[in-house]
């Protein structure tokens, strides 16, 4: 267990996604969902991939499917005939292994990004013949599902740094810097003299890490400087770093190097905000 000021039991977390990885991969529910019985979905719409997400009324996780994607840039919709195609098979998929309809559903958006941005999301839902309940900012997304009451959550996504702050259950600061993955891949991409889609292949390939991590090296450490800038000195603890772009192993030594505190990283990061927005889809 980790304890700071604020304990997280980040085992059970780990757990939990863990198990979450093996409903994706196995490409089938955990269990079959009973005639009747309250579903809630999360749709996040990030820089490299559409990720859904269904779990049952008490929050316990049934489904989960994605797609990489290039119909986002910096946490703003870009392509939205895509989205929406994409999120469309998302959805038929989904409810093809799981036996009912999906009616509803909540998106995010980086924090910052304005109400333009979460009108868009909530189009894209819509389009998709879901009902949008809600469109939440995504570190906070991320913080509902790690159940964090007091700390700092910076989610890395693929075109923007979120930062959200909490004390005591209270959101008292967020943040959100255009610095993310998609950087990283134009670094790699200017080094080999590749285009962004190799480039972004490039990045994802484990066998490669111990090569590519000092190319984007610089990125990181920007990404912690503007986390340490920003929230300032007395950094509420712990921290947490979220997002498919923190999966290298050198990722938490090197942000928390810079940042001049532990930092921690649960398993399968790029899974905790999409779990954290189904966690929204209520009345």
């Amino acid at each position: 267990m980790m304890t700071t000021k604020q304990s997280i039991d980040l085992a059970a977390i780990d757990q939990r996604l863990n198990r979450f990885s093996k409903i994706v991969n196995s490409k089938q529910p955990l269990r079959p969902v009973k005639k009747g019985e309250s579903i809630r979905t999360g749709v996040d719409l990030g820089t490299s991939s559409i990720v859904l997400t269904v779990l049952d009324h008490d929050n316990q996780m049934l489904y989960g499917t994605f797609e990489y994607a290039d119909a986002v840039r910096d946490g703003v919709v870009v392509n939205y005939l895509d989205s929406v195609k994409i999120l469309t098979r998302l959805k038929q998929r989904a409810e093809h292994v799981l036996g009912v309809n999906l009616t509803t559903a909540c998106g995010a958006i980086p924090p910052g990004t304005g109400k333009g941005s979460a009108k868009v999301v909530a189009n894209v839902i819509e389009s998709a013949e879901m009902a949008c309940r809600n469109v939440v900012d995504e570190p906070t997304a991320a913080a509902t599902f790690l159940n964090l009451k007091t700390g700092t959550v910076v989610d890395i996504g693929g075109g923007t740094t979120g930062i959200s702050v909490f004390n005591r259950g209270k959101l008292t600061q967020v943040v959100d810097e255009p610095t993310g993955g998609y950087h990283m891949t134009l670094v790699i991409g200017g080094n080999y003299g590749i285009e962004s889609s190799a480039a972004e292949a490039l990045k994802r390939d484990a066998s490669r890490e111990a090569e590519i991590f000092p190319l984007i090296r610089p990125v990181v450490e920007k990404m912690a400087t503007i986390v340490k800038n920003t929230v300032g000195a007395d950094i509420k603890q712990p921290v947490i770093v979220v997002g498919g772009a923190v999966n290298f192993a050198d990722f938490v030594p090197t942000f928390s190097d810079v940042l001049g505190v532990p930092v921690y990283k649960p398993t399968f990061p790029q899974y905790i905000t999409p779990l954290g927005i189904a966690m929204d889809d209520h009345d």
